[in-house]
């Protein structure tokens, strides 16, 4: 990365993090947008098979299909940039022609590959003063999504991620305490006591935002209990990915 690109610490800029949905119109600098695709590259991959393509969105028509894809969310269409996040075993097929890319396995590790390269993303976009926040809603439609992006057989479109220069400043959200995410040598348990104590953190939380979400509880019964994007599953089949 550039000398001339200020940085903060990385603890600091990690526990400062925040989904940032309103971008003032300053576009990123191309010193910066290039110091992010550095920041991509250098993260960890599995088995060096380094399966994830970032498809940058810079044509408007493009984005505003994307965004219609997305559930309408503004932001995927005006962020100064939007990238696309995609398992790509396309690259491997060109040069090994008899890879086996359709079973779990390889699919499990592109997806780890891809949130390890996005994240890497996010947290030095973040440490160089801007901000962003993660599109799962790329799957909901995720064939019109590889349709517009021209993705070729596997390959899988993950998520998308808005980056700019912040127009808010919202309030940090309350993430699990780690005595509901750390085990020492085997699974315990959830402590309910400490699970009552934070989820009266996320109720605040969701009051002055004034969401229709009060809990954490809540959220994993508004994601969780009903069927998940059933349609992934066949699509990604039709890719030639995870088929055993």
């Amino acid at each position: 990365m550039s000398e001339h690109l200020a940085s903060q610490a990385t603890l600091a800029t990690q526990l400062n993090h925040r989904s940032i949905r309103e971008f003032t119109a300053e576009a990123v600098s191309e010193e910066a947008r290039l110091a992010l695709y550095a920041a991509a590259a250098s993260g960890a991959t599995s088995n060096f098979l380094q399966s994830t393509h970032i498809i940058r969105v810079t044509d408007a028509n493009k984005r505003q299909q994307l965004r219609q894809i997305c559930a309408g969310q503004a932001y995927v269409e005006l962020a100064p940039e939007f990238w696309v996040f995609v398992i790509d075993f396309a690259r491997h097929r060109a040069l090994v022609p008899d890879i086996q890319a359709d079973w779990l396995e390889a699919s499990i590790m592109g997806s780890i590959d891809a949130g390890i390269m996005a994240q890497n993303v996010l947290l030095a976009a973040e440490s160089m003063g801007l901000g962003g926040v993660y599109i799962g809603a790329l799957r909901n439609d995720v064939a019109a999504a590889s349709e517009v992006l021209g993705l070729p057989a596997e390959t899988l479109p993950l998520f998308g991620m808005c980056l700019g220069h912040p127009a808010q400043v919202p309030v940090v959200k309350p993430k699990l305490p780690a005595a509901l995410f750390v085990s020492e040598n085997t699974y315990q348990p959830q402590d309910q006591q400490a699970v009552a104590a934070y989820e009266q953190q996320v109720q605040a939380y969701y009051a002055e935002r004034g969401s229709a979400v009060a809990t954490w509880e809540d959220a994993i019964r508004k994601t969780l209990c009903k069927p998940v994007r059933p349609h992934m599953l066949p699509f990604a089949q039709q890719q030639g990915l995870i088929k055993r």
